[in-house]
């Protein structure tokens, strides 16, 4: 089979590239981005787009599973419309393109909270995206809902951001800070997995999951 991932350039679709590329059941991996990335696999496929118009997208290969670990911040962003064109609007028209050439699984990575009715902005649009992405009714949905996402960044030189998850590693499981290998681990197990039709983990589910 063949595989998609939206947002490899993170710290989460990072490790869940590597997993992929490891997998012997893959045969293609494809990486959807603004940009190439430096790793080099013979499995590797680039396909480089400004992400405007995904509703032409053709990969190069067919499409069997899609994992998105996609999004932005607020401040990155620079606006609550344009975040959320980012973050919903994105991953939602590649699963729509990719439904409709034939893939039958996605996994989205989505956050704690998550709720469409939520009045908190960040946790209502993961939670719409969630439910636009169910509605697709892909052969096999899974959606993993992480707490804050423990693992070395670019930008994490952030004194009060690196003391809020000190402070979160010893929360209960639920809340607790999470390894972004941990999150990836469950994607990529999921794709394989006797799951049910539709299926959300929660960090606990997640910390719980053998490695």
């Amino acid at each position: 089979m063949n595989a998609l991932i939206l947002g490899a350039s993170g710290l989460v679709g990072g490790k869940c590239l590597d997993l992929l590329l490891d997998n012997p059941q893959y045969t293609q991996v494809v990486v959807l981005g603004r940009r190439r990335l430096s790793k080099e696999h013979q499995k590797l496929l680039y396909v480089v787009s400004d992400l405007s118009d995904l509703a032409s997208f053709e990969p190069p290969v067919p499409i069997h599973h899609v994992f998105c670990a996609f999004g932005t911040t607020i401040r990155k962003a620079g606006s609550e419309a344009e975040m959320e064109r980012i973050d919903v609007g994105i991953p939602l028209m590649i699963a729509r393109t990719m439904k409709a050439q034939g893939a039958f699984f996605f996994g989205l990575v989505s956050s704690i909270g998550a709720n469409a009715h939520s009045r908190v902005f960040y946790s209502r649009i993961k939670g719409e995206l969630e439910q636009s992405i169910l509605a697709l009714n892909f052969d096999q949905t899974l959606i993993v809902r992480p707490s804050m996402i423990d693992g070395e960044r670019s930008d994490d030189s952030r004194f009060a951001e690196q003391l809020f998850k000190g402070i979160m590693r010893v929360l209960p499981l639920t809340y607790r800070t999470i390894p972004a290998e941990r999150i990836a681990l469950a994607l990529v197990r999921g794709a394989f997995a006797k799951l049910p039709k539709s299926t959300i983990w929660n960090s606990k589910q997640l910390w719980d999951m053998p490695k």
